[in-house]
């Protein structure tokens, strides 16, 4: 059994080291160490995560009730086909069981390549959308109205008297949807234009907003070795982390322009007319930003968003966050873009203050463990969703709280085990702030009460990040020390971040000796990663005022203004082979993993509301 202790070093870095006979360390990292140690990562990595669905067995099967303290739970009863073994990929004609997670790199709906003759009128709606976007940015009342908590939203007969022309009235059956949202964020302007032109930057910065993204054509890469000027045709994905609130796409151009006075703008605007089938279920009005340069490397953002969406089938529970515009709104791509830039600064700050010996100083270090953070974030953040590349099937319910899940055959991808992964997610209302669950999951103290790996263990923090001013915002890696040996000295890597418009906290069991060399600078891209997860909305009632910070109230009326959206998620490899079969089993584990873990967190929450907490 390891016995896993910090080694501090001269340069106040450290790593772990495990006693045992063939006990390892990283040195300070030459490239030569590095490549020994990538065969030994790779197979330790996946041994690890094979193992990974045994331990949640083991630990269901010893998991005892929150609330009476009681034996295990049992395992839910699952509708579908009763056949033991069945196979990937056939679930599509035997509705009710698993259905199947594709690549997130698939291109979306299929869309028209714009021809010749279209350019001209792409052109021509790309410059109109321009002069509308920064006249909507700048205006302010009639057409712009501020609500009771603080977002600007759209006078919509203003906006048609104002813009009669545009791209025309708004179809039947559609709603609209119009905020406005300004922040200063520490990113100079050239480097906002840079990401927000660059489609797989965007979709990083944004991956809990951007599902899925691709750029189709470029019609112009801009002029004087910069983006002014430049248009493409993109096609996107928006979300909200969650399975009940279907995705939007679009299918648009993006027309970047310096403007006289230094500013610069970046416009979205819809081109449905050129689809195959014209048809759609959200249509992107002139949306955007105005982004002027500040002193000392800052910048002023001004973000308009303005849709018209068929949101019906939106589940009940969400429709208020959605109506009231957090879900997809202005307040939530500045709030988000606010937050990475902090985190971005962050990953490049130097002479970081060692306040403690788990605080990681070496740049290099800190640069490999925010990288590998990162993608574990944006994995989680593209299969929590209820995007078109993903088939959702519902288990057996109890109540509001359905569990849905999915598979995905993972196949020629150093970043994940080979295998087939099993997708769980569920979405519950709970009558607690935002903020105080986010506090609360994050906590490694308070961790051995929802999490069934840690059950009975302590949970130390063994290194950390921290990623901007709100102290949530943090990359940790954790230690679990737990009484029962299989799952001792595990580690979890977790990101926890919070902004005005929620807050996540995602994590995922990590190797011991790939972390080594993550610590030391070395390259993350081949550490395999199965990362699970909350999301954590306001719940856009009334009152609520979506800021992710207001307080439990008296009982009568928290349930119309101090509630929480919680969205918990999880992957587990079931098999290593791709090719493999499912079994009932393996579905039954996760659904009763699921449902547990949620119950304990409603049990948890609802004695420190009652212990009237802080």
């Amino acid at each position: 059994m390891f016995d896993m202790t910090t080694k501090s070093t001269s340069d106040n870095d450290f790593e772990i080291t495990g006693n045992r006979e063939d006990d390892f360390e990283t040195k300070s990292g030459t490239e030569a160490q590095h490549e020994r140690h990538d065969n030994q990562i790779l197979k330790s990595d996946n041994d690890k995560l094979r193992a990974e669905n045994n331990r949640y067995k083991e630990a269901l099967s010893n998991a005892t009730c929150p609330n009476c303290g009681g034996s295990s739970f049992a395992p839910l009863a699952i509708q579908g086909p009763r056949s033991l073994d069945l196979e990937v990929g056939n679930f599509g004609n035997q509705s009710g069981f698993v259905g199947e997670m594709y690549g997130t790199g698939d291109i979306l709906r299929p869309v028209s390549i714009p021809s010749e003759s279209d350019k001209p009128m792409i052109i021509e709606l790309a410059v109109a959308a321009m002069e509308e976007l920064v006249r909507m940015a700048q205006a302010g009342d009639p057409l712009w109205v501020s609500t009771d908590n603080s977002m600007e939203i759209l006078n919509e007969e203003e906006y048609f008297r104002t813009f009669p022309r545009g791209i025309g009235p708004k179809p039947l059956g559609l709603r609209s949807e119009a905020s406005r949202e300004s922040a200063v964020v520490i990113m100079n302007h050239i480097n906002l234009v840079e990401i927000l032109m660059d489609v797989n930057q965007w979709s990083c910065v944004f991956s809990g907003i951007v599902s899925r993204a691709l750029t189709l054509e470029v019609l112009s890469t801009g002029v004087a070795g910069n983006y002014n000027g430049a248009l493409q045709v993109m096609t996107a994905e928006f979300q909200v982390p969650s399975p009940l609130v279907p995705t939007r796409e679009n299918y648009f151009v993006r027309y970047c322009k310096q403007h006289s006075d230094g500013s610069w703008a970046l416009v979205d605007v819809s081109l449905d007319s050129l689809r195959p089938n014209p048809i759609s279920r959200t249509r992107r009005r002139p949306s955007g930003c105005l982004i002027q340069e500040l002193p000392n490397g800052y910048s002023k953002v001004t973000w308009v968003e303005h849709m018209e969406v068929d949101d019906r089938s939106v589940h009940t529970m969400y429709k208020p966050l959605v109506h009231s515009g957090l879900a997809f709104g202005a307040r939530r791509w500045v709030s988000t873009l606010e937050r990475q830039c902090e985190r971005l600064a962050s990953s490049m700050a130097s002479n970081i203050p060692a306040s403690d010996l788990s605080v990681i100083t070496s740049p290099e270090g800190r640069k490999s463990m925010l990288k590998l953070a990162e993608r574990m974030v944006m994995s989680f953040c593209s299969g929590v969703g209820a995007s078109t590349a993903h088939a959702w099937t519902t288990m057996s319910s109890t109540g509001s709280d359905d569990v849905r899940v999915m598979t995905r055959k993972s196949m020629d991808d150093p970043g994940r085990p080979p295998g087939i992964v099993l997708s769980a997610a569920t979405s519950f209302w709970i009558p607690v702030a935002p903020k105080r669950v986010f506090d609360f999951l994050r906590d490694e103290n308070s961790r051995s009460e929802w999490d069934i790996l840690s059950n009975g263990g302590m949970v130390q923090e063994m290194a950390h990040i921290a990623n901007g001013r709100e102290p949530g915002n943090c990359v940790s890696l954790l230690r679990v020390n737990s009484g029962n040996s299989s799952q001792s000295n595990m580690l979890i890597l977790q990101e926890s971040c919070t902004d005005a418009s929620g807050s996540y906290v995602i994590y995922a069991p990590v190797d011991i000796v790939a972390m080594n060399v993550v610590l030391s600078g070395g390259d993350p891209d081949y550490v395999a990663l199965l990362p699970s997860g909350f999301a954590i909305l306001p719940d856009g009632s009334v009152g609520g005022g979506g800021d992710g910070n207001q307080e439990v109230v008296s009982s009568s009326t928290a349930s119309e203004s101090c509630g929480s959206l919680l969205t918990v998620a999880f992957q587990i490899l079931v098999d290593s082979v791709p090719t493999a079969k499912l079994s009932l089993g393996s579905v039954a584990t996760v659904n009763s993993l699921i449902k547990c873990t949620v119950e304990r967190i409603k049990a948890a929450v609802a004695c420190d509301r009652g212990g009237g907490g802080p």
